[in-house]
């Protein structure tokens, strides 16, 4: 990603350098809608043409004029990426994850993960992979 011509590697550090904890993902769509608003100013006040507002965002003059009509019909929260709030279809139930960690707690205490997958998978039926089941405890 570019943001006035330095790339920015690890955005993380934005997060540690003003005490957040933000996803990767968040922190990239606030930084997005930071350089949408510069651009906005400066093409409405005349300092930036449509063509370099959209070179600076890294964006085709379209893409651009899709943003600036957003921007004016809905402001920031038009700009905001739908997708990041969509659940995923691959998220295994609540009820699942609860009955897993119930399961370990209960049954399985001081197992590690090896050896409780095995178990989860013979004697439980478990359909999950061993990084669920390792990353869920």
């Amino acid at each position: 990603m570019w943001y006035c011509g330095e790339q920015i590697n690890c955005p993380d550090i934005i997060c540690i350098a003003v005490g957040l904890s933000m996803k990767r993902s968040e922190v990239l769509q606030e930084v997005r809608k930071m350089r949408v608003e510069e651009s906005y100013e400066g093409w409405k006040e005349g300092r930036l043409m449509q063509e370099e507002a959209a070179m600076l965002l890294g964006v085709c003059d379209r893409t651009f004029r899709r943003y600036l009509m957003r921007y004016e019909d809905q402001g920031m929260e038009g700009l905001i990426d739908k997708r990041l709030s969509q659940i995923s279809h691959r998220r295994a139930p609540v009820d699942e994850v609860m009955a897993l960690s119930d399961l370990y707690s209960n049954r399985f205490r001081g197992f590690n993960a090896k050896h409780f997958y095995s178990w989860y998978r013979r004697d439980h039926q478990g359909s999950r992979s061993y990084t669920w089941v390792k990353n869920t405890l």
